[in-house]
C-alpha cells in the first residue's frame, strides 16, 4: 500500500457508499481505507461490511461514540489508525473520479502538501446519481450533469478531460493554496510532526488552521485543484454554530500570531 485514504463521515451511509464505489473505480489501487466515523449509528458499520464483501477495497472502520462535532478528534484517531507513510483527506460525501488517488500519488512531493478542492453539487443531481452513474463516471461529465440540470457556471471548467486546460486553470486559479478537508494529502511524517488536529476545533476553520501550522513547519502548499477531483454531494449543516466559529477564530489567530508548529491538544491525547 502506498497511501491511505481518510474519509470523514456521520450517519450519511447512502452518501458513504456512493464515495466508495468509486474508490473501487480508482485507476490506482495501492491504498487502504481509513473510515473516521463521528459516531455514526450501525446502519454505517452494516454498509461498510456490505461493500467489503462487494468490492476489493481494504477498509479500516475508526469509529467512537456520538458526542456531538469531534471530527478532529476521530481525525486523529484514524491517522494513528493508518498503515502507510502518505495520507490523503477527504469527507463521506466527497465522490472521488477514478484519477483521483492517482493525482494524490503523481502530485506529492518532499516538504510539501497538495490542496485540492470540489465540485458542489445540487441536492437534486446528489440524489439522482447511482451506482451505474459513478462507475461510467457520468457524474463527471458535464453534459451528464447538465441534463439533470447543473447550472452553466465557469467553474464547471474544473471537469475539463483537456489536460492542457486542467494545467492552465492550476496554474493561473487565483484560489490560494490551503489545507482543504475535504481534498488534501500530506506525509504522515509531516502531520505527526505537528501533532495532528487540535481537538479543541469545532466546526470552522479547523481544517485551515491544521494547513497552516503544517506551513508554519516549513511545508509548502501544492495546487491540485484541477488534477484531483471529486464531486460534492450537497447535504444540511445543522453542526454550524457562532460560538463554535468564534472559538476557532481565536486558535487561529493565536497560531498565526505564534507562528504555532504543535498544538498540545492533538494526537499526543491518544498515545501517550
Amino acid at each position: 500500500m502506498q497511501a491511505s485514504v481518510i474519509i470523514s463521515t456521520y450517519n450519511k451511509p447512502e452518501w458513504l457508499r456512493k464515495v466508495l464505489i468509486g474508490y473501487a473505480c480508482q485507476d490506482f489501487k495501492g491504498f487502504e481505507i481509513v473510515i473516521a466515523d463521528d459516531g455514526s449509528g450501525p446502519e454505517t458499520a452494516e454498509m461498510l461490511d456490505e461493500i467489503q464483501k462487494q468490492t476489493d477495497l481494504t477498509i479500516n472502520h475508526v469509529w467512537h461514540p456520538d458526542e456531538g462535532f469531534q471530527k478532529t478528534r476521530i481525525l486523529n484517531k484514524a491517522i494513528i489508525a493508518s498503515s502507510t507513510d502518505y495520507l490523503i483527506f477527504t469527507d463521506g460525501d466527497c465522490i472521488p473520479r477514478k484519477d483521483f488517488v492517482k493525482s494524490h500519488i503523481e502530485n506529492r512531493e518532499k516538504s510539501t502538501f497538495l490542496s485540492g478542492g470540489h465540485f458542489p453539487l445540487t441536492m437534486e443531481i446528489s440524489e439522482l446519481i447511482d451506482e451505474s452513474d459513478i462507475i461510467s463516471q457520468e457524474c463527471f461529465d458535464i453534459g451528464w450533469l447538465k441534463s439533470k440540470g447543473l447550472k452553466s457556471n465557469f467553474k464547471n471548467v474544473k471537469l475539463s478531460k483537456s489536460k492542457g486546460v486542467t494545467h492552465l486553470m492550476n496554474f493561473i486559479t487565483p484560489t490560494k493554496a490551503t489545507w482543504n478537508g475535504g481534498n488534501a494529502s500530506a506525509w504522515k511524517k509531516d502531520i505527526l510532526s505537528v501533532n495532528g488536529f487540535d481537538e479543541r476545533m469545532k466546526y470552522g476553520g479547523e481544517d485551515r488552521e491544521f494547513g497552516e501550522r503544517l506551513e508554519n513547519a516549513g511545508l509548502e502548499a501544492k495546487r491540485v485543484r484541477y488534477f484531483a477531483i471529486v464531486v460534492h454531494l450537497e447535504h444540511e449543516r445543522g453542526y454550524v454554530t457562532d460560538e463554535a466559529w468564534q472559538k476557532n477564530d481565536a486558535i487561529r489567530s493565536e497560531t498565526k500570531s505564534l507562528k504555532r508548529i504543535k498544538t498540545s491538544h492533538g494526537l499526543n491525547l491518544h498515545t501517550d
